[in-house]
């Protein structure tokens, strides 16, 4: 028998909607597998590895189910707000509507897109562009040669920074994700020139999120992401039953890269970096 919401909620009134901010896994887990693909990364994130740097708000529906939900992870670096809600975009802007006052800036959202005007004067936004949801889709695809990729682990860390200095500044990057073991790497001549990883990782909920991939400007070209990406794939899915990935609408070679792998586009969102105004 489902738990209704209420059960493992504080209410909180305001006056825009009643929202509720949620202290239980159940009711957020229920929410996300409606629609995976979308809310793959909040899934991901009731892992205990990521949960106690998480905080969740959510919209009741009558029935005592979510409406909506957001969520606001606060590590490694600026909190990161998923206001995300392709089945129900209007009760996704209720929800916003209400946290808006709770949400600490700066923050970096991801918001439906058009939402942005409902945080009003509070925040300057800065457009970081239309970005695509993508889900893996054909395994097949991954029967690629990646005998040159190395799986990577902390011991690493020093070369992958020094690898995203130079090609991805400005990425985000949690370097406890490399005790995962889901980091894989290309060398060339002793250096690091190509890396694929996850931003989200659970075999507990069995979904991962591919995050910082990224190949050396001098080493572009030659196919090294898409080996690398590959090996990372057929490794997750050892433990995990759904992987997905964020991609900028306008980073064409990626979105071929992971296409031609098997990944196909299933939503999209817009990604801001907010602060007070």
């Amino acid at each position: 028998m489902l738990l209704p919401v209420a059960t493992a909620v504080a209410t909180i009134a305001t006056n825009v909607a009643a929202v509720i901010e949620i202290v239980d896994r159940e009711p957020i887990e229920r929410f996300a597998r409606r629609d995976l693909g979308m809310h793959l990364y909040e899934l991901g994130d009731l892992d205990p590895f990521f949960w106690p740097h998480t905080q969740w708000f959510g919209l009741p529906r009558a029935d005592g189910e979510l409406a909506a939900l957001a969520l606001l992870y606060g590590s490694p670096q600026i909190p990161t707000l998923l206001a995300l809600g392709r089945q129900d975009s209007e009760a996704t802007a209720q929800l916003l509507a209400a946290i808006a006052p709770r949400i600490p800036l700066p923050v970096y959202a991801h918001l439906v897109p058009g939402q942005l005007t409902i945080l009003g004067d509070r925040v300057r936004p800065q457009a970081h562009g239309l970005h695509l949801k993508m889900e893996h889709r054909d395994r097949d695809r991954l029967a690629l040669r990646t005998d040159d990729v190395d799986r990577l682990g902390p011991s690493d860390h020093d070369d992958l920074l020094e690898l995203y200095g130079r090609s991805y500044p400005g990425n985000w990057f949690d370097a406890r994700m490399l005790e995962t073991g889901q980091y894989y790497g290309i060398r060339s001549e002793g250096a690091l020139v190509c890396v694929a990883g996850v931003h989200v990782y659970s075999p507990r909920y069995r979904v991962a999120a591919l995050g910082n991939v990224t190949t050396d400007p001098g080493a572009r070209g030659r196919g090294l992401a898409r080996r690398a990406t590959a090996r990372l794939c057929r490794s997750l899915y050892a433990t995990v039953d759904t992987i997905g990935l964020n991609v900028h609408a306008d980073n064409q070679a990626a979105i071929a890269c992971y296409r031609s792998l098997g990944f196909e586009t299933i939503g999209e969102y817009e990604e801001f970096a907010l602060e007070a105004r």
